[in-house]
């Protein structure tokens, strides 16, 4: 077994999750130190036996309230493989893209982790605010469009 350094440099796998409604997909300012102040879709690191989907549904839970059943939860694509450097002590991620569509009854999103995120809004795909969170950033120029996977 190793010790917490150890375990702590081993790559994390992101789950992020367009959610979508109408033309738009849900994005928030995060508050965190990786990233801070860009743009990002909900989601969060996958925990141990969990799948994308269910994942994808936790976490949109815990961020914005909205209780998504994992069934709506629609694999799109891995991301990225990333090592980052900012935000303190190296990580590299591995980044894994879900979709979800919001449907009528769904309610709206909440800022349940202020700490973490300064709110959600919807933003139209073709224009979306600056800075993004690099890892969609990254996504976005190669040319990732949730609305066409």
């Amino acid at each position: 077994m190793g010790n917490q350094t150890e375990a702590a440099a081993a790559p994390t796998v992101a789950v992020g999750v367009c959610l979508l409604k109408g033309e738009k997909v849900l994005l928030g300012r995060r508050c965190c130190s990786l990233g801070y102040f860009t743009f990002s879709l909900p989601g969060g690191h996958l925990e141990l036996g969990e799948s994308f989907e269910e994942c994808a549904a936790r976490e949109l839970k815990e961020e914005t309230g909205l209780d998504i059943d994992k069934k709506r939860m629609e694999f799109l694509t891995a991301t990225t493989n990333k090592l980052l450097l900012e935000g303190g002590k190296p990580c590299q991620y591995a980044s894994v893209c879900m979709r979800a569509v919001m449907e009528h009854g769904d309610g709206e999103p909440q800022n349940v982790e202020p700490e973490l995120c300064d709110g959600w809004d919807w933003y139209e795909w073709d224009n979306l605010p600056k800075p993004l969170f690099r890892p969609l950033h990254n996504a976005v120029r190669a040319g990732f469009n949730p609305f066409h996977a």
